[in-house]
């Protein structure tokens, strides 16, 4: 069996593939997330994901991932890194009340740092993983929303 954390830089078709499959990832939760008109929408969520499938690629095709250290420590920086996107999110969608605090948007802030993940399942090549996280993503999203308390 061929390890998914090896790929060789003259790959075009590998490289293509796990870009191009983490763009998809990002815009299934993405999609969702316009859906509701959210500001965070489908490019963005694309974009979270791509990056976060370079950021793991790079080392993977430098062939620096034989005792897995390297890839942790891109996925710890990724999802550290996101975390910030998401913080944006949620302080500009809590405005400025002078009522007190209202917390908003902490779904779209998860949603993003989800769009990372699956950018880098993505970049590690395991589409089948990648694949069922967004599908869970997107069924978190549209369908558990009918069940939420207001």
């Amino acid at each position: 069996m061929i390890s998914p954390l090896s790929l060789a830089p003259d790959d075009w078709l590998g490289l293509v593939f796990r870009l191009f499959f983490s763009l998809l990832l990002g815009g299934i939760v993405g999609w969702e997330r316009e859906l509701r008109n959210k500001p965070a929408g489908f490019r963005t969520h694309m974009l979270v994901s791509f990056g976060a499938a370079l950021f793991v690629i790079v080392p993977i095709v430098l062939g620096i991932t034989k005792d897995g250290d390297s890839i942790a420590r891109v996925i710890q920086g990724v999802a550290s890194g996101v975390g910030f996107l998401g913080a944006g999110e949620i302080v500009r969608s809590s405005g400025s009340e002078s009522d007190g605090i209202r917390v908003r948007g902490l779904t779209s802030a998860a949603a993003i740092w989800a769009s990372a993940a699956l950018g880098v399942t993505a970049g590690c090549g395991l589409w089948q993983l990648g694949l069922i996280g967004a599908l869970f993503c997107f069924v978190i999203l549209r369908v558990l929303k009918k069940f939420e308390f207001n």
